[in-house]
């Protein structure tokens, strides 16, 4: 069963503006939270935004402070992430996911241990 559907993705050029869109299946609480990785060919999957719904709080990568914004719209159920100055180091397939929050954990949202994911969406940034 399909829970997340990315969409969003492009090839841009260094500086330029994306925004990525995850619809959320019904099936995912709305208390979930999400967040968005990424994975560029020949390297491991990071994470790079985390968005706890209840506050909502949101936490990013150093990487990508200042530049990427993680946003849900509940109405509609989909999570967004909005990109900004995107570099070629930016380039990688990214993945929307999602977990029950873990309070006992200083951030119950942090970039781990995600179990629901989408398939994700290609972004590629040239120079």
């Amino acid at each position: 069963q399909v829970h997340l559907v990315e969409s969003g993705g492009d090839s841009v050029q260094a500086g330029g503006s994306l925004r990525l869109s995850c619809v959320v299946s019904e099936h995912i609480p709305r208390g979930y939270c999400m967040g968005w990785f990424r994975q560029a060919p020949g390297k491991e999957r990071e994470g790079v935004a985390s968005l706890y719904p209840g506050g909502p709080d949101t936490n990013y990568a150093d990487s990508v402070k200042g530049r990427f914004t993680i946003s849900k719209d509940n109405t509609e159920n989909t999570l967004y992430l909005q990109m900004h100055s995107l570099k070629p180091e930016d380039t990688a397939m990214y993945y929307c996911a999602a977990r029950a929050p873990r309070f006992s954990d200083y951030d119950p949202c942090a970039l781990i241990d995600y179990n629901y994911w989408g398939q994700g969406t290609q972004v590629t940034v040239s120079s």
